[in-house]
């Protein structure tokens, strides 16, 4: 990292190194306040993947304002290098009390997984995926509050990928499949079961093995207090979608489940219980080590015990506000008199002298919020649609919230869009066929979230006396800056006949049987005969073909009936990859669907 340092602070020691960078505990010249300091290593730094990470994670902690995570003074970037300057804790990591302690008393247990959660819920309320909570990355003070640290890897929800640590990998990390909230939670509760436990759920000699058993093995909540079972059992559900939806829901079963098995009080008594463990290792704190703080308890913010760790946050709203006002004027104090921004809301640039500086700025800046993708409750009205038939729709719907109020209501309605029009087909059928009461049961999955584009698919399930071909996928992909809507028709750079005729042997290769319906006679080669009419393109604007982008390729879903097969083929979905349909689509769309996915900073 050369002999580059943040203008402004003077480093005490060294608390974490690795690869990408080491963690450092400083002092504040002029305030006398201690900071974390974590650097990107020059070799990383001169990537451009690398910094563009290391600013998304600067990003991120400026937006988490809470207690139960750590808060950011600012992201200096000059020629020289980078760093991000946080605040200082007085704690030791939980991987370092369990390894002193053994396992911990459930109410302690329960304490310390209630004050992550605290921690995700913040992060999952901008749309955020840890990806990474393990022991290390919590930090237990003297006074017994947890706090979450290391925001990485942390990526937007619905972004795959296999990051993270493997013994608390979620299933679908394994699968390469998109993060959502319900991630962190599998991770939280591989942790809690090895506070209450001593050991880790899951256990094998290798990756092989482990992925194995993350994706296949019984869940051992026999292993727990009976109590505890369901919280284990729906934490470590294989499906992410039997896990509950969030960090913030986790915490509500987490209370019940507690009040009721040990008392009203068992939050005082955890926190009690935490405090001891700590202090056992009281020698490990930072600040106390070198006589900057008393035991933790009451001292400064976060700290880092392991390599790439960040602070973690500290002494509640007055101690945290004065300490990032001081850090504020630490970091852009020899940048002259633009470096007046307060520490607190939006995002400001201060550039003088070739560096750029990116700190909080007050609450009532003008800036627009940044966009936030969030899962709504679906519960429409039950409509009547004669002879005795009515419908309704319910489940679950993909929303976004922040940047201008405008686009966000224009994105809004295009993610909507095809369940409407799903809707208004399903309506239009059943009306007047007299059997009763039906419902449309959505459940969404993310396919893909940058700062682009947000593609979204939706399983649908219409319940009622019926006949098959009814559950056909809708699906959206929107531009989240400008909040247009890109149907079938709209991703490919020449959508006509002679430009849409290669789908037919690509999907197919990647259908079972290599062909459109398994057990049935395949009508021949040919995109005629793919698409039922001379111009495959009234296929794909017809509505009856679902197609979205991922990570990985093109998805595609239609019943076997479009073909000429019967609807008892069921829905054909698969996806192709885009080395092999990439050059079909256009070129801006697949540059913003395949932008670099950098390490870990």
């Amino acid at each position: 990292m050369g002999g580059w340092r943040v203008p402004g602070y003077s480093e005490l020691r060294v608390l974490g190194e690795g690869a990408q960078g080491r963690v450092v505990l400083a002092r504040h010249d002029a305030s006398g306040l201690p900071a974390a300091i974590k650097y990107l290593a020059d070799a990383a730094g001169s990537d451009a993947g690398f910094r563009a990470r290391f600013r998304g994670e600067a990003d991120l902690l400026r937006r988490l304002r809470n207690p139960f995570v750590a808060q950011l003074y600012g992201l200096v970037e000059t020629p020289e290098g980078a760093a991000i300057v946080m605040e200082a804790v007085d704690g030791a990591p939980l991987k370092a009390v369990l390894a002193e302690r053994g396992p911990l008393e459930p109410e302690a247990a329960l304490a310390v997984l209630k004050g992550s959660l605290l921690g995700l819920a913040a992060a999952h309320g901008l749309g955020i995926v840890h990806r990474d909570y393990k022991p290390a990355n919590v930090i237990v003070r003297g006074d017994g509050l947890s706090k979450l640290i290391d925001f990485g890897i942390a990526v937007d929800a619905g972004e795959a990928g296999r990051s993270g640590t493997p013994v608390y990998m979620a299933p679908e990390q394994w699968r390469d499949e998109p993060a959502s909230p319900a991630t962190d939670v599998y991770a939280a509760t591989c942790v809690f079961f090895e506070c209450v436990t001593g050991r880790r759920p899951y256990a094998a000699e290798d990756r092989a093995g482990l992925m194995g058993r993350h994706l296949t093995a019984p869940i051992p909540a026999g292993d727990v207090p009976g109590p505890l079972r369901p919280l284990v059992e729906r934490g470590l559900a294989k499906n992410p979608w039997d896990r509950p939806a969030g960090a913030s829901a986790f915490v509500s079963e987490l209370e019940s489940a507690a009040s009721a098995a040990y008392g009203a009080d068992w939050e005082g008594r955890g926190v009690r219980a935490l405090a001891g463990a700590a202090a056992a290792l009281s020698m490990l704190f930072p600040l106390t080590a070198l006589g900057l703080a008393s035991g933790g308890a009451a001292g400064g913010a976060g700290a880092a015990g392991a390599a790439g760790a960040a602070g973690a946050a500290g002494t509640g709203a007055g101690g945290a506000g004065a300490g990032a006002g001081a850090a504020g004027k630490g970091v852009l104090g020899t940048l002259g008199a633009k470096g007046a921004a307060a520490v607190a809301g939006g995002t400001a640039v201060v550039a003088a002298g070739g560096a750029a500086t990116y700190v909080a700025v007050a609450h009532g800046s003008t800036e627009a919020k940044p966009i936030v993708t969030a899962l709504a409750a679906l519960s429409g009205p039950r409509q009547d649609l004669g002879n005795g038939t009515t419908f309704q729709a319910r489940g679950r719907v993909v929303t976004v919230s922040g940047g201008r109020p405008a686009l966000t209501r224009k994105i809004n309605q295009a993610l909507r869009a095809p369940l409407e029009e799903r809707w208004a087909k399903t309506r239009k059928g059943l009306a007047g066929i007299g059997r009763g009461g039906y419902t449309d049961l959505v459940t969404p999955t993310i396919l893909m979230r940058n700062d682009r584009l947000l593609s979204v698919w939706y399983k649908v399930e219409l319940r009622g006396e019926r006949g098959t071909g009814w559950d056909h996928s809708p699906a959206a992909t929107v531009d989240l800056r400008t909040g247009a809507s890109y149907r079938p028709l709209d991703l490919f750079r020449v959508p006509t006949d002679r430009g849409l005729a290669p789908l037919d042997t690509k999907i197919k290769s990647h259908l079972p049987g290599g062909a459109y319906c398994d057990g049935e006679q395949d009508p021949g080669p040919g995109p005629v005969e793919m698409h039922g009419t001379d111009d495959p393109s009234k296929f794909v604007k017809s509505g009856d073909v679902t197609m979205a982008l991922t990570p990985a390729g093109l998805r595609v879903a239609f019943y076997g009936s479009v073909l000429g097969y019967s609807a008892a083929c069921g829905e054909l979905d698969t996806v192709v990859p885009y080395a092999e349909v990439g050059d079909m689509l256009k070129p801006a769309l697949l540059s913003a669907v395949r932008r670099p996915a950098p390490a870990r900073s």
